[in-house]
């Protein structure tokens, strides 16, 4: 079994995990408790129990706490589970000194890139021959539960090795989302082609509201990424996002950067300010309160405001991103979350099983309580209202867009979020130009197309 030393956990995470330990000892919203069933029904104590590791969202913890017993009830395996909105901050200090989870759910794309920095350093576990195994308590294979696509991607096969390190979970249909009544009350239709777009825009800014907003800058990739699709196509995508040389040079990518561009002076001027992981719902609160019209965004966004207040008559609608061109393929991203295996883990045989087991009826039925959608095949026929809704965007039209930029070896003060995403920021409240933010992607890209992850 690999394992890992502080010191080079140290040196791959580097010194934003090193703060983890401060930021620790403050107050957390944390839950760590040892899963029930047959580890405290009175039976004899199961063989082996896991440590599992699960950020909790917006779709809340206590779905992970029901899994966790379900699975030992199935196994005997007992778990130890912990969950905390800021995970990292959590299992950041014990990773250090060596004590690793045996199973982590955390996403790419979160701002303390901790998924990154371990797929960056080569520090997660080939779990290939999970997707072989046959789910715990049923007679088929994790294989053939999974939906097609999912296993072949850089998000699950990071180093283009033929191999799955992360797998698929939760997955979300991005687009852009809005008050479906307040376009009805004003008379207006939802853009098909960016031309229409600007149109509404103008109309809007008449009407004293305005085009856009964003949770924040990180809620980009999704976009961006969609956006890549509609503006070239999957042949561009796949350049771009393995940062080809000249890539940033040609006309789909100027038509990337000039929507986005010209977007950011639609947007509601205060979003910047509160652009950031702690008041990112207020810019969602700037849709329900009417003050914007669309923002990228996930399934999971009617979850996470389901208690805010809102316009009256509120209604949630969802669209692909627009048409570059009349006639143009719209695109909406599909967003999943991952689960994976430190390297470093002791009982990576069990935390095996788990994974596969988050891919069981049992499972899936569970996590569908909470709106926390597997992609498994046939999961979505079952599905009512809002999620009816969302869940229907590729059968009207939308193609899916799907992958993300390749992984490269850490390159110190680079990630895709800060040199692609952040600079919106500065692109909305006009203190950079668009082509100093083109300049910044060619000059890190430069780098990152150097550093591959091979």
């Amino acid at each position: 079994m690999k394992r890992i030393s502080r010191r080079n956990f140290i040196k791959i995470v580097g010194a934003g995990a090193a703060a983890l330990g401060l930021a620790a000892c403050g107050s957390s919203s944390s839950s760590s408790t040892a899963a029930s069933g047959a580890a405290s029904s009175g039976a004899a104590a199961p063989a082996e129990s896991i440590k599992v590791a699960a950020i909790e969202t917006a779709y809340g913890s206590e779905m992970w706490q029901k899994v966790a017993d379900a699975f030992t009830e199935q196994t005997g395996i007992a778990v130890e589970l912990t969950t905390d909105k800021n995970l990292e901050d959590v299992i950041g200090p014990s990773m250090q000194g060596g004590d690793y989870p045996d199973v982590v759910h955390l996403a790419t794309g979160r701002e303390a890139a901790l998924t990154e920095q371990f797929i960056k350093g080569n520090l997660i576990a080939d779990i290939t021959d999970v997707l072989s195994m046959t789910v715990p308590g049923e007679t088929v294979k994790v294989s053939d539960k999974i939906a097609g696509g999912f296993t072949d991607t850089s998000l699950t096969n990071p180093y283009n090795d033929g191999k799955t390190y992360l797998a698929p979970m939760f997955y979300s249909p991005c687009g852009l989302f809005y008050n479906a009544a307040f376009l009805a009350e004003n008379g207006w239709e939802v853009p098909q082609t960016w031309d229409e777009m600007w149109e509404l825009g103008d109309a809007a800014l008449a009407a004293g509201t305005y085009l856009f907003t964003y949770p924040t800058t990180g809620y980009f990739d999704a976009f961006f990424y969609a956006l890549m699709y509609a503006a070239g196509g999957p042949e561009f995508f796949e350049k771009a996002t393995h940062y080809e040389e000249g890539i940033w040079d040609t006309p789909e990518a100027q038509t990337c950067f000039d929507i986005v561009t010209k977007l950011a002076t639609y947007t509601n001027p205060i979003t910047p300010a509160q652009a950031n992981d702690q008041d990112f719902t207020q810019n969602q609160q700037l849709v329900l309160d009417n003050k914007a019209i669309f923002m990228p965004n996930g399934t999971w966004i009617v979850g996470e405001m389901a208690e805010a207040p809102r316009a009256e008559g509120f209604e949630w609608g969802m669209t692909a991103l627009p048409a570059v061109s009349e006639g143009g393929d719209r695109y909406s991203y599909t967003w999943f979350e991952q689960a994976w295996i430190p390297a470093g883990a002791e009982h990576i045989d069990a935390a095996k099983q788990f994974l596969a087991f988050l891919y069981s009826d049992v499972a899936c039925e569970l996590f569908a309580e909470s709106n926390a959608i597997q992609p498994v095949l046939g999961i979505a026929d079952g599905l009512e209202g809002d999620n009816k809704l969302f869940y229907s965007i590729y059968d009207n039209g939308a193609k899916a867009a799907m992958g993300n930029f390749a992984a490269f070896t850490a390159i110190p003060g680079i990630e895709i979020r800060t040199v692609f995403f952040d600079p919106v920021n500065s692109l909305v409240s006009g203190s950079i130009t668009e082509q100093e933010w083109i300049d910044g992607i060619k000059s890190a890209s430069d780098q990152m197309r150097a550093n591959l992850v091979e």
